[in-house]
């Protein structure tokens, strides 16, 4: 072994974060500690504010790569396009919000909300109304 080289050893905390994750479970507490390590050793990625994955190096060495897709989920600008797409399949009519939740069930409302003020700020859309019945349109111009 070169000088600089040392050998990583993992704790049991370290292997119950690691199943945690593999089962696709939250980690309790306890185990929190134990993420920045994994992390800097590439076994795990840091997905969102309180949600980590398994390092998708390890889904492609088991040929489950999709499974990593899933977890993390689509980037922010796939998950607007999918909005656009949506409104512009719905045209005139429209669409409101609760619609657009099952168009992406996996985000929150207030998580969709972001995204179509974000859409809205970029002059691609724009809102018809202002109560729950409001709709989502295509920005024409």
């Amino acid at each position: 072994m070169k000088e600089n080289e040392r050998l990583e050893i993992l704790s049991t905390d370290d292997f119950l974060v690691i199943n945690a994750l593999f089962h696709e479970q939250k980690l309790s507490g306890n185990l929190h500690p134990r993420t920045k390590r994994l992390i800097d050793m590439g076994i795990i990625e840091h997905a969102s504010r309180s949600k980590y994955v398994l390092a998708r190096s390890l889904y492609e060495a088991t040929g489950k790569s999709g499974i990593h897709t899933r977890l993390i989920g689509l980037d922010r600008e796939t998950n607007k396009e999918l909005i656009i797409k949506h409104l512009r399949k719905n045209g005139a009519k429209g669409t409101q919000l609760k619609e657009l939740q099952q168009v992406l069930p996996s985000h929150s409302r207030r998580q969709i909300q972001l995204l179509l003020n974000e859409l809205r700020n970029e002059g691609r859309i724009v809102l018809a109304g202002n109560t729950s019945r409001a709709k989502w349109h295509i920005a024409h111009g």
